[in-house]
């Protein structure tokens, strides 16, 4: 393509990333990734003449460390992600810091080129009635629900036990003990098995608390203990790099007392009491009572942190309490029930209180108008794109290996 190669290798190890990441594609895999290095490599050529664009080694650093950790998950250990990709660990990273600072610069070349396509709400409204229904995408059946929390007392003697548990293991740490061995028998974290090792992350990936101990540390530098919302940590750190950090934990949570629990049973069951008896409001009662600080400022209303609005897709509401809402009436408050924490450990008697709930259907402009603007949007900015993608075509030559002639490409390519 002009004075730019691409070569049957680039694909191939294109095909294994996208493969250890789990990605599937109805078509020819090899013959979309050779025609998504064909666009970029007409992006690649414009971005050269475009001077603000530009990518950090901590964007790169961070998305490499990411796709690492997907890697892992799916794949194993290093010395299998090395048989999977029949290389070592360092040409692995080689391809991928190649791969990842291309696909940024590709993706911030594409913004360039649609950043100035908007929509009016007028043309929203139109392409909802010149396209055919079974085009508008669908919304699942959604909801709104309010809670209040009570979380039984943790005893200090236990929070003591917990504290000094884990400074024992500390010292042990300093004295030579290997950290990752302490948190695979000691950590109640998800990451035990792996050590306790998190991967590369952000300050705003992380519990507050926990990323202002661990930020101020050194490399194997081990914390003193730290109180997370999670429960109670010690914190190594292995390395830093652009702005993100790996560390290790050892993750601890102290036990509930039956009887803690029992008296959060029966502090709940008073609290619905004084709400059905009109003594309090719900709003007064969740911003007084609740132990969830997220929502207790809100009259209770629970926010959804994939998109930080406050409605739910049915599929998106934690399964106990989907359980308990599924025959709810709007306006209803349930009765009290046991809601486990598996992200946080332990668990909180509750009540939930159904704000408004929607069937499955048609996405229309007066309830789902933002779904249908992006959508619209997103086709508008794509056709943008694919004009010019063919305008920058006919300017360039481009020869294909006949191995792939029989390739179905979206352009002729080919002139």
């Amino acid at each position: 393509m002009g004075n730019n190669i691409i070569l049957k290798s680039d694909v191939e190890q294109q095909y294994l990333q996208m493969q250890a990441q789990g990605m599937t594609t109805d078509g020819d895999m090899k013959c979309e990734i050779l025609e998504q290095f064909l666009e970029a490599k007409l992006l690649m050529a414009e971005a050269a003449l475009d001077t603000t664009i530009e990518v950090t080694d901590g964007q790169v650093n961070g998305e490499m460390e990411r796709r690492l950790q997907m890697y892992r998950e799916r794949i194993g250990t290093d010395r299998d992600i090395e048989k999977f990709f029949k290389q070592n660990m360092s040409e692995i990273r080689s391809s991928l810091d190649e791969n990842i600072r291309q696909q940024i610069v590709t993706q911030q070349m594409r913004g360039k080129i649609t950043e100035g396509v908007t929509a009016t709400p007028a043309e929203v409204r139109r392409y909802v009635k010149d396209t055919d229904e079974s085009k508008l995408p669908k919304v699942g059946g959604q909801l709104e629900y309010e809670q209040i929390l009570v979380t039984p007392v943790v005893p200090e003697k236990e929070v003591l036990r917990v504290k000094n548990s884990l400074r024992q293991i500390k010292k042990r740490v300093e004295d030579g003990s290997s950290f990752a061995t302490m948190a695979v028998l000691y950590s109640q974290g998800p990451s035990a098995t792996n050590g306790g090792e998190l991967g590369f992350m952000g300050k705003g990936q992380l519990d507050p608390a926990y990323a202002e101990a661990a930020f101020n540390l050194e490399s194997g530098e081990v914390s003193n203990v730290v109180k997370s919302d999670f429960g109670y940590h010690i914190i190594q750190m292995v390395e830093k790099k652009g702005g993100k950090a790996n560390t290790r934990h050892i993750l601890m949570r102290p036990k509930i007392d039956p009887k803690e629990k029992e008296g959060a049973k029966a502090r709940i069951d008073s609290i619905v009491d004084m709400i059905d008896d009109e003594k309090i409001t719900w709003k007064r009662a969740a911003f007084l009572y609740s132990s969830d600080k997220d929502s207790r400022n809100n009259s209770g209303l629970v926010i959804n942190q994939m998109n930080m609005s406050s409605k739910f897709n049915i599929s998106e509401v934690p399964p106990q309490d989907s359980k308990v809402l599924a025959d709810m009436k709007v306006g209803k408050i349930s009765k009290p029930y046991w809601a486990e924490d598996p992200r946080k450990g332990g668990g909180s008697y509750k009540v939930v209180k159904l704000i408004t709930k929607t069937k499955e259907h048609v996405a229309n402009p007066q309830e789902d108008y933002q779904v249908l603007y992006d959508q619209f949007l997103g086709e508008k900015k794509e056709d943008v794109y694919r004009q010019w993608i063919k305008d920058h075509m006919g300017e360039t030559y481009v020869r294909i290996d006949p191995s792939y002639a029989n390739c179905n490409f979206d352009n002729n390519w080919e002139k």
